[in-house]
């Protein structure tokens, strides 16, 4: 084409043919140009997304189903990442604030940290950006959450133990000061007084262990859990479990024949490991069409209650979890 052709794209000028001007937008894009502004696709405008990191499989996940709710919507989803030693929670709101989105996402963020201070959030409520916070609750941030429950989270994988004859059930999790360790620290401890009649000091001393949301976290911690006669393990996130599977195996023990595993998530892949992992299935699709329509309804002007939406998780079955030692029968 000529010079002249292409000019009059770029500048918007009329006399150039609609296939024409395609062509000269589709290879600006192949090429890697950007589209002028005006030549821009409007959108209904930006929507950040803040997720804390990609390496757990859960939250690229979450992040998907998200993307796919607002831009069928017709927004455009904009992915900010926390990465350790990276940008902040605050300066990756800043900067999405600055790029004037039309509303925030924030998964498992500071919300969920009862130590941080909550009043970032409502600084960002002054300015007149809407947000909704997925997975973590403050009673003092007036927004919508989001949230799995984690105290029926841990009912259903100890109900599930304690059927299959395990008596000393340990819970490997992430740092105390997160909510969603807190309700499943709750929902542990009451399920485990309801099952095994255990008191609860015995419950915290013994049976739970703290550590950080990683495999190597979930190994560490499965470790210290079967030094104290734990012949099932239940894990506050499927990456964790896997590294439970490897600290028994460390120590010579076989998965499910020597001692249960229980993850949480139901990630992507983790049906596929060896073996495959019996987990709670985190209700992610739900979770994130409720973040997105409740996100467009603070947007549009007709805020949802703030209050807490809360999803049931499910128990998902497979290979990692088997009768607890002594419970077999000796045929």
């Amino acid at each position: 084409m000529s010079e002249a052709t292409v000019s009059r794209v770029l500048n918007g000028k009329p006399g150039v043919a609609a296939t024409t001007r395609q062509s000269v937008l589709a290879a600006l894009d192949v090429l890697g140009y950007e589209r002028p502004v005006r030549l821009r696709q409007r959108s209904e405008g930006l929507v950040g997304l803040i997720t804390p990191e990609l390496e757990n499989p859960i939250f690229p996940a979450l992040a998907q189903v998200i993307g796919q709710a607002l831009t069928r919507q017709g927004y455009t989803p904009v992915l900010a990442t926390q990465t350790p030693g990276g940008s902040t929670e605050d300066e990756l709101t800043e900067m999405l604030v600055d790029r004037g989105v039309a509303g925030i996402i924030y998964v498992s963020g500071l919300h969920a940290d009862t130590t941080a201070d909550m009043q970032r959030y409502e600084r960002l409520r002054a300015q007149g950006v809407p947000f909704v916070l997925v997975d973590g609750f403050s009673p003092k941030v007036q927004a919508p959450f989001i949230s799995p429950d984690d105290r029926a989270a841990m009912t259903l994988a100890v109900t599930h133990l304690a059927s299959l004859g395990h008596t000393r059930i340990g819970l490997a999790l992430g740092p105390k000061r997160f909510v969603p360790v807190q309700r499943k620290i709750e929902g542990f401890v009451r399920a485990i007084q309801d099952q095994l009649n255990l008191p609860t000091n015995v419950i915290e001393t013994e049976l739970i262990q703290h550590s950080l949301y990683t495999l190597e976290g979930g190994q560490a911690a499965a470790t210290a859990l079967i030094d104290r006669n734990c012949t099932a393990v239940v894990c506050a996130s499927d990456m964790m479990a896997l590294g439970a599977i490897r600290a028994a195996r460390q120590r010579g023990l076989e998965v499910p024949r020597d001692i249960s595993v229980v993850g949480f998530d139901d990630s992507p892949l983790i049906a596929f490991t060896d073996p495959p992992l019996t987990t709670v299935r985190k209700p992610v699709p739900a979770m994130g069409q409720a973040a997105v329509r409740t996100l467009l309804e603070e947007i549009g002007g007709t805020p949802a209650p703030h209050s807490e939406f809360v999803f049931m998780p499910e128990l998902v079955v497979r290979g990692s979890t088997a009768s607890g030692p002594g419970n077999r029968n000796h045929s």
